[in-house]
């Protein structure tokens, strides 16, 4: 996986929570501390967080030595400004990058053999696209072949990379992974994840 980085987004309001949901806790771990272990111990490239409107709390909370942190200044724009923000570190970092991987913090059951098996269906099937497949749809975590990075970049304001799934159907794989229909937006999705 050397060549393949990985980007966590984590720069939203969290508006329908009412709080940082990237600080909440669960099985004594914030969210977001949850999602920066599953990235680093997949065994990647470099690992980029992406901070946004609570920066400093949730920068804080997720350090680490092996983590590559970014405030997104503009992440009022929506996700795409995320997605182009960590996307641009990534190949900063290190522009041998030839596969990046998306994630989105507020999926707790996202686990490093999960990361894995998006890499080893891109290098099985050759498919550019690797998406998680739950819930009848298509979604994060999410991997993309560098020739798809330019069109990343030009994703605006809440565009995410939903639009590419769209709009590249034919060139997406999947992976099953059921519990990511679980994401905790709301205070009720955080009350059932307590629950469980």
């Amino acid at each position: 996986m050397q060549h393949c980085g990985i980007v966590l987004l984590a720069a939203g309001k969290s508006a329908r929570m009412g709080q940082a949901k990237q600080l909440l806790q669960y099985k004594g771990k914030s969210l977001v501390r949850l999602s920066v272990q599953a990235a680093l111990q997949a065994g990647a490239g470099p690992v980029v967080l992406v901070t946004g409107a609570n920066a400093a709390a949730v920068g804080q909370e997720a350090w680490d030595a092996q983590l590559r942190v970014v405030q997104n200044t503009g992440w009022g724009e929506g996700i795409a400004s995320s997605i182009r923000c960590g996307l641009g570190t990534l190949l900063n970092t290190d522009p041998t990058i030839t596969h990046a991987i998306f994630m989105v913090c507020d999926q707790p059951f996202v686990t490093p053999q999960l990361l894995k098996q998006l890499v080893v269906a891109r290098e099985d099937t050759g498919t550019p696209i690797i998406a998680c497949a739950y819930a009848g749809t298509v979604g994060t975590p999410v991997l993309f072949s560098a020739e798809f990075f330019p069109q990343l970049m030009l994703l605006q304001g809440d565009e995410g990379a939903k639009k590419l799934l769209r709009q590249y159907s034919a060139k997406v794989g999947t992976v099953p992974f059921e519990q990511g229909a679980f994401d905790i937006d709301t205070p009720d999705d955080y009350t059932r994840l307590r629950n469980l």
